[in-house]
């Protein structure tokens, strides 16, 4: 039985099929670790959702910060901006079905016996793994109660500095920056969400990856992200990250997890490129620098 993570598909399902062909993936003996963003921008996101939805429990997905974008306009709570595009999966006959489904999924997994963190974007500094999965908890609890509720107030970029005293939406939209938005802090341990560059091109020298942030509390984990295609693929001692920008013209980029400093694999953007899906050979991801997402 191998275990794989997946980067940020994106709506490109042509070249999740591609991927999983490449991986050789069953259900019956394999299980897949998704990082989120499983929708929008690319050109068939409905396909993603039912793609995904058909692997049952041999998937486990969490939810990305274009994940609650669609919630939100689903529920009516946020409107489609320019570039969206999910207007057939939210006219389809099994919307229903598949709002539900993506709306039980978590913000963060947490494997203790492979003592590994799934997430979409990052963790605040001040977070424990412990606290950090209990925010993930709550914010979880709220969307099932009333996710109507968490959407209109989730957009914002404050708070900057996460406090046990936030109550509410403050919160609510905290958490849900952190999980889904966050790419650097500054030296102070606030969020910077607005920067979106890779480290070497930032536009601020005291802002810090997330990951490298200094004295932060979530060390212990090993935790596996996406998000940030400016990135690329990135691999230390402490995190994964596996956004290499498939819906800007890069790559889906799938890693073993199971298997110790294994090989990351890819298919290349065949809407982007011009070419087939799955034409590049395994293990042959490599950072890139597409559009910023």
């Amino acid at each position: 039985m191998a275990l794989y993570a997946i980067g940020d598909v994106q709506g490109c399902d042509r070249e999740l099929a591609a991927l999983l062909d490449r991986l050789d993936f069953s259900c019956e003996r394999d299980h897949v670790w998704f990082v989120g963003d499983l929708v929008n921008r690319g050109p068939d996101s409905l396909g993603v959702l039912r793609r995904i939805r058909g692997l049952g429990e041999s998937a486990i997905t969490v939810l990305g910060n274009h994940d609650l974008h669609l919630l939100a306009v689903a529920f009516g709570k946020a409107r489609e901006r320019d570039g969206d595009t999910l207007q057939a999966l939210l006219q389809a006959r099994d919307r229903g079905p598949l709002i539900d489904w993506l709306l039980s999924r978590p913000l963060l997994h947490r494997d203790a016996r492979r003592n590994r963190l799934l997430l979409h974007a990052g963790l605040a500094p001040q977070w424990t793994p412990d606290l950090a999965t209990s925010c993930a908890r709550e914010l979880e609890q709220a969307l099932q109660r009333s996710p109507e509720g968490v959407f209109e107030g989730m957009y914002g970029d404050g708070p900057e500095h996460w406090t046990a005293e936030l109550e509410g939406a403050e919160r609510w939209r905290f958490i849900a920056n952190c999980l889904t938005r966050l790419r650097y802090v500054d030296a102070r341990g606030r969020l910077a969400l607005r920067e979106k560059a890779a480290p070497d091109k930032a536009r601020s020298a005291q802002l810090i990856p997330w990951f490298e942030a200094a004295d932060a509390a979530w060390h212990g984990p090993k935790i596996v992200f996406g998000h940030w295609s400016a990135l690329g693929f990135f691999r230390n001692a402490e995190v994964i990250g596996l956004d290499t920008g498939c819906v800007w013209g890069g790559r889906l980029t799938a890693l073993r997890l199971d298997l110790e400093e294994a090989a990351p694999i890819s298919v290349g953007c065949a809407q982007a490129s011009g070419e087939t899906a799955g034409d590049y050979p395994p293990g042959s991801a490599r950072r890139i620098s597409p559009r910023r997402k």
